[in-house]
């Protein structure tokens, strides 16, 4: 466990304070400021629904926050902090500590984001053996039980099956049970139900509250359906702003 970890688990402040964000482009046709100027305060054990239509920069806010903007076409500025230490431009390398065990997300499309090439157990595990240290048997066991946690019958046979083998609710399911696997404090979920019907969607909305509670996490819920927060969320940022790609102006 990094110091960072540690600090995490004892704060007893906001887990996540986000001061003046902003995430910029620069593109071919100009700068695309997709996150401008956001602030939010979230405490632990707290869920908060961020709302906003195609092009609010939503998923760009809930990647900012996690870490997985870099290159030298981005620029960040701004506050981030987590557990009350600043993380906004640590490197890969130290985010790495904070990713699953820390910080989780659950991604817009699990089909895309599953390995189609390889079994779910091992993409449950491979976390598990790496930041937890666990063994192989422990880990698997592990693994059955998290798929249970969320839902999925027959745990033991679902490892031993591919991505394209389960439904879409399946898939999302697996999504889930892997972000949770090495117990994080942060959850971000990008547009969870998206492609769901009705009644999965509502079932799986339900899944990750429950974990909350049980869990004591915070939970940051992006979607574009206010009806999908209403409910679901102690809080709720709406993001109106539409970033159009701005030329630098031309000195005189």
């Amino acid at each position: 466990m990094t110091d960072l970890q540690a600090s995490s688990r004892a704060f007893e402040g906001p887990l996540l304070e986000v001061n003046d964000l902003r995430t910029q482009f620069t593109t071919e046709r100009g700068l695309v400021r997709a996150v401008d100027g956001v602030s939010l305060t979230l405490e632990r054990g707290v869920s908060l629904g961020i709302v906003g239509e195609s092009g609010s920069g939503k998923t760009v806010l809930s990647r900012s926050i996690m870490g997985l903007l870099a290159g030298r076409n981005t620029q960040m500025t701004g506050s981030l902090r987590f557990a009350d230490q600043e993380i906004l431009g640590l490197k890969p390398k130290h985010m790495r500590h904070l990713w699953g065990s820390e910080m989780a997300m659950i991604f817009q499309d699990p089909m895309g984001s599953l390995n189609p090439l390889m079994r779910i157990g091992k993409q449950i595990t491979e976390p598990l053996k790496i930041h937890l240290g666990m063994g192989k048997e422990q880990a698997r066991e592990t693994a059955t039980r998290l798929l249970r946690d969320v839902g999925i019958p027959g745990p033991e046979a679902r490892l031993n099956q591919y991505p394209h083998e389960l439904s879409g609710g399946m898939r999302q399911r697996v999504m889930i049970a892997i972000a949770l696997a090495c117990g994080p404090t942060l959850l971000l979920a990008d547009e969870p139900t998206t492609a769901l019907d009705v009644t999965v969607q509502a079932q799986i909305l339900d899944l990750i509250g429950e974990q909350r509670r049980d869990r004591n996490m915070s939970v940051i819920l992006v979607t574009h359906d206010l009806g999908v927060v209403a409910g679901h969320t102690d809080q709720i940022l709406s993001l109106i702003h539409i970033s159009e790609p701005t030329r630098p102006r031309r000195q005189s």
